[in-house]
């Protein structure tokens, strides 16, 4: 079971010092639907059953992403999608949400969900793998 929407969006608010819940579950839909975007199969599935349900959802039915986007085009991909947001305020967003996956997620299947994307993106996750 996954963890419960409250913790789940505490842990965002927390991380991201959002002045709101409403701010945190924004920024965590837009960064689960572009990252589902960039996930498949298994690994995909078993990130969902580890999130909240309403979030689980939306990483199952992405955003369309054409390609793979950099970790910095990930980010700006998010401010786009966020009415007001800078690369500034995206990159905090994108680092509140999926640090708070990554403990979620524990580390086998963080791995496998890196090896799904492009270079980088373990600094996003706050995961910085050892090369």
């Amino acid at each position: 079971m996954g963890l419960r929407r409250e913790a789940f969006l505490d842990q965002v608010t927390e991380r991201g010092e959002y002045g709101s819940r409403q701010e945190a579950e924004r920024a965590a839909r837009v960064v689960l639907a572009l990252l589902g975007a960039h996930l498949v199969g298994e690994v995909r599935a078993q990130l969902a059953a580890r999130l909240p349900e309403g979030f689980a959802l939306v990483l199952l039915n992405p955003l369309q992403s054409a390609e793979p986007l950099s970790p910095e085009r990930f980010v700006r991909a998010t401010a786009a999608w966020i009415e007001g947001a800078t690369d500034q305020t995206a990159a905090w967003d994108v680092s509140a949400v999926l640090s708070t996956v990554a403990d979620a997620v524990g580390e086998d299947l963080m791995r496998q969900i890196l090896l799904q994307l492009p270079v980088g993106y373990d600094l996003l996750f706050g995961r910085p793998q050892s090369t």
